[in-house]
């Protein structure tokens, strides 16, 4: 009979099961057309080999901004980093299992208060506090690339951690092609939800291309 795995165990595999660039990854260009309504805003991107982001075209401060901080948060996603270099101060511990078959992954040490849900292998939820807000990501359905998993149907919702009143709410719908030997993404659908207020932007990608490697 095998032992029951610990909280770090269970954790530790479902971290490194995510999809991440390796260290060859020469980095990628794209046009992107962003539509909000009937607001059309074009430009390009590009994340070089060494993770930094570069954006132009987009004469909007706001609209550049946002979209800046978009690839950003891919490189977040998609940069790797070892368990131990990431986790390794932290203690685990194993919460309940809810009616999903997730386990509730309690972590001390975490400057931000982490919480996760592991099922299958996978990170299925986050729940962090960042000064005045309160966030929870779930993720409803993922991608398998063969080399670990990417979101790709997923929310966030944010709250005061304080009272627990809802602040805001936005869903995620990613899609991703294989352009050589990387998923990138080529589409992102947010549809954000604000008090009374509603919103769907679109990001769409196009013309992606592998960067060249730097001849040394």
């Amino acid at each position: 009979m095998t032992e029951p795995k610990s909280a770090c165990e269970l954790f530790k595999a479902a971290y490194e099961n995510r999809y991440t660039w390796d260290e060859n990854f020469p980095g990628y260009s794209a046009d992107v057309e962003i539509k909000q309504g009937n607001e059309v805003y074009t430009g390009t991107v590009c994340i070089n080999s060494n993770l930094t982001v570069e954006v132009s075209g987009f004469e909007d401060e706001t609209v550049h901004e946002s979209i800046y901080n978009q690839m950003r948060d891919i490189v977040t996603h998609r940069k790797r980093s070892s368990f131990e270099k990431a986790h390794g101060k932290n203690e685990f511990s194993l919460g309940e299992t809810d009616a999903t078959g997730a386990v509730a992954i309690l972590v001390k040490g975490d400057a931000m208060g982490s919480n996760y849900k592991i099922r299958d292998a996978e990170i299925c939820q986050v729940s962090r506090v960042m000064g005045p807000m309160a966030f929870t990501i779930n993720t409803k359905e993922s991608l398998d690339t063969g080399e670990g998993y990417v979101s790709s149907d997923y929310n966030a919702i944010f709250r005061n951690p304080k009272t627990g009143d809802l602040l805001a709410k936005r869903e995620f719908e990613d899609t991703f092609e294989k352009v050589g030997n990387y998923y990138l993404m080529t589409r992102q659908v947010v549809h954000s939800l604000e008090g009374e207020g509603r919103t769907t932007t679109e990001f769409n990608f196009s013309n992606v291309k592998l960067l060249e490697p730097a001849v040394v």
